[in-house]
């Protein structure tokens, strides 16, 4: 079977999508930071039993200093590129801006660079980017969602995910396949936005952000790992689309289906001013009270089928009542 390599594989996507991978029958190289210091590589056994999996093993990559097991370039017939530090793990300071964004860069240039200077026969690169691309609702968005044509917003996440595109686009110049998901807000039950929404719901409150209309553009963690798959799978798949589930749900619904999921009817329903959230998240907040609605069509003509086309279908897996 063909072996995927996987960048920002100890993440939760990444998690997900190595055990998605396995039980399709794919080996998984993961390449990772740590693995130099253990002195692990893709070849040691070692390496193999640390990933607790005979079929994973972990190769060093470091991006700050650009060095790559080479090795791996030979082993891989597919990169998935996950790799960039969490946007909502910390404040926005001008630092961690910088880091959000040179993560991206530096790692998507240090496998382009790999891959235009050592031998392999890597035949696709799959690449992560995010709906940041698009800014605010328009009355058109409204009615037909963003398209993968839409011009990237000029606000902080609009301009990292243009960077982040264009630093991974030279793989195209490589004779390698290139496919970038824009991956709306991942429902998992592991992490990620699902969890922060569910640490109220245990005190019995449904946290509505500023007026709760906002629309949210989502996917659940099972259709997006078969996503990825699905581009690995499908040579006639290139370019651009938008990882959304086909019905986005404004933060109220969102909200309070998954508080009568968890709560039942037992739930108070609280707003969390526009203000409140400024003051807690600062510029972050712009992020969390924007509306976007985002359009699956271009991938849903690919081909592809969800599992969880509705946001009810998607909390009936994640959540058990």
């Amino acid at each position: 079977m063909a072996t995927v390599l996987i960048t920002g594989g100890t993440g939760m996507v990444g998690r997900h999508l190595t055990k998605a991978l396995l039980n399709k029958g794919y080996d998984v190289i993961i390449l990772s930071r740590g693995v130099g210091a253990l002195g692990l590589g893709a070849n040691s056994q070692e390496s193999r039993a640390a990933s607790g999996q005979p079929r994973v093993t972990y190769a060093n990559w470091d991006t700050t200093h650009k060095t790559i097991d080479a090795g791996v370039l030979q082993k891989a017939d597919h990169i998935v590129h996950l790799a960039g530090a969490g946007v909502a793990d910390k404040r926005w300071s001008k630092q961690r801006k910088k880091e959000i964004i040179d993560s991206r860069i530096e790692s998507s240039d240090l496998l382009v660079t790999a891959l235009g200077q050592y031998p392999n026969t890597v035949k696709s690169v799959v690449s992560a980017s995010a709906i940041g691309w698009y800014g605010p609702d328009t009355t058109e968005s409204r009615q037909d969602g963003f398209a993968e044509n839409a011009i990237a917003d000029t606000a902080f996440l609009g301009e990292t995910c243009r960077l982040w595109e264009e630093s991974i686009k030279p793989v195209e110049g490589l004779s390698k396949r290139l496919v970038v998901l824009r991956i709306g807000i991942v429902l998992a039950n592991d992490g990620g936005a699902l969890a922060e929404f569910m640490k109220p719901l245990k005190a019995g409150l449904a946290t509505i952000l500023g007026n709760g209309k906002q629309v949210v553009s989502w996917i659940c963690i099972d259709d997006l790992c078969r996503l990825f798959i699905h581009a690995i799978e499908h040579d006639d798949m290139k370019g651009v689309f938008n990882a959304v589930a086909p019905h986005p749900v404004t933060n109220m619904e969102l909200t309070l289906q998954l508080a009568k999921r968890c709560s039942g009817k037992f739930f108070i329903p609280v707003y969390v001013p526009a203000f409140v959230l400024k003051i807690m998240l600062g510029e972050m907040s712009v992020e969390v009270l924007k509306s976007a609605t985002v359009s699956s069509r271009k991938l849903s003509a690919a081909g592809f089928k969800f599992l969880h086309r509705s946001i009810e279908a998607a909390l009936g897996v994640l959540v058990k009542q």
